[in-house]
């Protein structure tokens, strides 16, 4: 990706690379402290908090989600959360309602966020779904339950635990999980869909879990260091647990097969890829206020591929 002539990036791109104890940083309209909607990288955050839980007995990775929430009998209730953090549950990708059909044309027709629902809409809609066969399928839906059984588990919100648990001792002050319009102060950074429409915030309601963190590039830095150097709350969600396709997937975080661990995140106007090779020390955050793939680049730069990102 030539950025200076690239049309896929609108006006906003922010980027760094750790290289041991050096970090080089990037912005281009941007500063480093510029808020961007990281999306799926959010999954990444909440596989850390399910980690940390765990290694405080807190929680099992076999305790099944109706353990936390209210599925009665219905066979969403039997999954684990161990199989709903490596997209193993059996869940689709999003439940199959004339809700998110018709909320996924809004996004296709008016750029407005497709995800409203409420928890208890996110547990209707889970008691009523048939579970598929638990080989893996990537899950937003399986991914915001995860979160929201973390919550439950704690008699807390979402937000405030990944607060505590997470951002807080990384110092990540510039971070949070939105789960409406009002936590967005005023004049909230937005951004652009692949065709260039100016898209509506993301914050995604009870699917906040999946998707709906802020974040600024010195935070998102300190906290792939912190995975890259092993002091990160729950840093053992990214080991590699289970063969997916040519990776391997932990607790979200996926690892090539020549060792970098990563994970990659798009919402209606931005994307975002943070990675990290653990063997050569080398990071890389990528962020962008246009939703077009920038996963080529966060790869070229984890791997010192100049040739990619100049």
């Amino acid at each position: 990706m030539h950025l200076a002539t690239s049309t896929d990036v609108r006006d906003r791109m922010s980027i760094s690379v750790i290289d041991g104890d050096d970090t080089r940083i990037a912005s281009f309209g941007a500063t480093a402290d510029t808020e961007y909607e990281v999306g799926s990288v959010t999954k990444t955050m909440t596989a850390s908090l399910l980690q940390e839980m765990i290694e405080r007995d807190e929680v099992s990775p076999d305790a099944r989600l109706g353990d936390f929430l209210d599925l009665g009998d219905s066979a969403a209730a039997s999954v684990t959360l161990e199989d709903l953090a490596t997209h193993h549950s059996g869940l689709p990708r999003l439940p199959d309602t004339w809700r998110m059909y018709v909320d996924s044309l809004r996004f296709e027709l008016l750029a407005k966020d497709p995800y409203r629902d409420t928890l208890e809409r996110l547990v209707m809609d889970a008691r009523a779904t048939k579970l598929g066969p638990q080989a893996f399928e990537y899950s937003n839906f399986g991914y915001a339950l995860l979160g929201q059984a973390l919550a439950a588990s704690k008699g807390s919100d979402y937000s405030a635990l990944l607060q505590e648990r997470i951002f807080a001792p990384l110092g990540m002050s510039s971070s949070f999980a939105a789960n409406r319009v009002s936590d967005l102060a005023p004049g909230a950074p937005t951004g652009f869909t692949e065709s260039g429409r100016r898209s509506d915030p993301w914050v995604l309601g009870a699917y906040a879990p999946g998707g709906s963190v802020r974040s600024t590039l010195t935070d998102l830095t300190a906290y792939v260091r912190a995975q890259l150097d092993g002091t990160a709350p729950g840093v053992s969600a990214t080991e590699p647990r289970i063969d997916v396709d040519s990776d391997r997937i932990g607790y979200a975080w996926f690892t090539t097969p020549d060792g970098i661990t990563w994970h990659n995140g798009t919402t209606g106007g931005f994307s975002s890829w943070i990675g990290f090779d653990r063997a050569n020390g080398r990071g890389a955050v990528v962020l962008s206020n246009t939703a077009s793939d920038v996963d080529g680049l966060g790869f070229a730069l984890v791997r010192g591929d100049s040739t990619e990102h100049s």
